[in-house]
């Protein structure tokens, strides 16, 4: 079974070598991650396929931003919103095309609860990578912050939609469901 999965990822990474590189959305090397992701029932297999999406979101050709994002990223992981906003605020000042760096951003705004500015910045990202299940996420997370469970459940259904291996996402989504029957009843 293991090896099964290895040799699965491993056709599928080769069959996106001769693939153009970019900064992420809009590779063409993601398709076939896409594909796998939605067809699989082998949940360490899904893993895998999410873990090498996110590495590809968070490609781009610019050492330098991959620095500052980077920057950014620990700033965040050490409750640091402040630090991590700014770095995230240069990552899309220098490259506004950069989907994950408008994702991260977001993080940040959540964090720091301007929940407007995180809706905008989430948005953006889907314009440009309208795949990112994780900014969908973020999407729902922010309207459920806002007590909008509706648009909430909107965005989780379509971050499941792309990827059905989102446990947490569906665990909202019967909660928002439950609930929203509890008021019915």
């Amino acid at each position: 079974m293991i090896f099964r999965r290895f040799f699965s990822l491993t056709v599928l990474l080769l069959l996106t070598v001769g693939a153009p590189a970019g900064a992420g959305q809009g590779n063409l090397r993601l398709d076939a991650l896409f594909q796998a992701l939605r067809a699989t029932s082998d949940e360490s297999y899904a893993e895998s396929v999410e873990e090498h999406i996110w590495d590809f979101w968070l490609e781009h050709p610019d050492a330098e931003m991959i620095r500052v994002m980077r920057t950014g990223v620990f700033s965040l992981n050490d409750d640091d919103y402040g630090s991590a906003l700014a770095a995230f605020d240069r990552v899309v000042a220098m490259d506004p095309t950069y989907a994950e760096g408008w994702n991260k951003r977001a993080n940040a705004h959540y964090m720091l609860g301007d929940y407007a500015a995180a809706v905008g910045d989430l948005r953006h990202a889907l314009m440009l990578e309208p795949r990112h299940f994780g900014a969908l996420t973020g999407l729902g997370l922010v309207y459920l912050a806002l007590n909008q469970p509706e648009p909430a459940l909107r965005a989780f259904d379509a971050a499941l939609a792309l990827n059905p291996h989102l446990v947490h996402v569906r665990r909202q989504v019967d909660t928002i469901r439950s609930q929203r029957l509890g008021f019915l009843l």
